[in-house]
């Protein structure tokens, strides 16, 4: 079986359409005979359009397509009557979801997945929980303390988070495991310290929350976004995948088909 693996597309960013983005996307995975497309979150920045897309997607390629939301994924602006927690359970209830629904690939496979969340600890020490909860450093604020409010301190939201993870792992039976969360759950992710903005901004990029299931369960693969850039490492019987797209302006070429077709990647169950 041939799984794709790609995120962070942020479809409503720089200038090209979101058709263009849909048809190449849809003509790669297609060109690569994949099974099954997985999106690790970040498709968009409100959630009508992320799920238009998604839509669009399936119809496209007529194959499966399973996700989890992004940060991004849960904005909302200031005038709407939704709130964070109901944009979740919209996203929980769309066909593909991965939150709180594992998925059962075969006898041998399943695949678990969320949005997770930050808990602060991949930052550097010296800043304090009160400053990190400010969200705002030399002169920049981190765009979820505006745009999101679940109600709840970050660090406990990652902790819920990881549980309904762990939740959803007792349900598969023993398979092996292809974990998929938005943001990252590796260190080696992180912007390396010390760094003048990265010492306090790598508080939103990861969780600790998520290392004691890498010990209990048969994770194989760890699949996650948020960071904008595509690394992949095998480490004790796992394969860690971050294959973002990323922001137009961050690219490698001029070439959205080049850029999605370097992005793209594929693992064989």
């Amino acid at each position: 079986m041939k799984i794709g693996v790609i995120s962070d597309l942020h479809i409503d960013r720089g200038d090209i359409g979101i058709k263009t983005y849909e048809t190449l996307l849809s003509e790669e995975v297609k060109s690569r005979e994949l099974d099954l497309l997985l999106i690790a979150g970040d498709v968009s920045s409100h959630y009508t359009m992320t799920a238009e897309f998604l839509e669009n997607m399936r119809s496209l390629t007529e194959m499966e397509i399973l996700f989890v939301p992004g940060n991004h994924d849960y904005w909302l602006k200031s005038n709407e009557d939704m709130t964070t927690r109901d944009v979740y359970e919209f996203y929980k209830h769309m066909p593909g979801s991965l939150l709180e629904s594992p998925y059962i690939v075969n006898d041998d496979w399943a695949i678990v997945g969320h949005s997770g969340w930050y808990d602060y600890t991949y930052a550097d020490e010296r800043f304090g929980d009160e400053k990190l909860a400010r969200g705002k450093f030399y002169g920049g604020t981190w765009q979820d303390k505006l745009k999101v409010d679940w109600q709840m301190h970050d660090r406990e939201l990652s902790r819920v988070f990881a549980d309904k993870v762990e939740t959803d792992m007792e349900k598969t039976d023993g398979r092996n495991i292809i974990m998929m969360t938005h943001v990252v759950t590796n260190r080696r992710y992180a912007v390396p310290m010390p760094h003048r903005l990265f010492d306090y901004f790598n508080a939103f990029i990861g969780t600790s929350d998520f290392d004691t299931l890498y010990e209990k369960y048969p994770i194989r693969y760890s699949i996650m976004g948020h960071v904008h850039f595509r690394h992949q490492f095998r480490q004790d019987n796992l394969t860690y995948i971050c294959a973002c797209l990323g922001y137009q302006r961050e690219w490698r070429t001029d070439d959205i088909k080049t850029e999605i077709m370097n992005t793209l990647q594929v693992i064989e169950i």
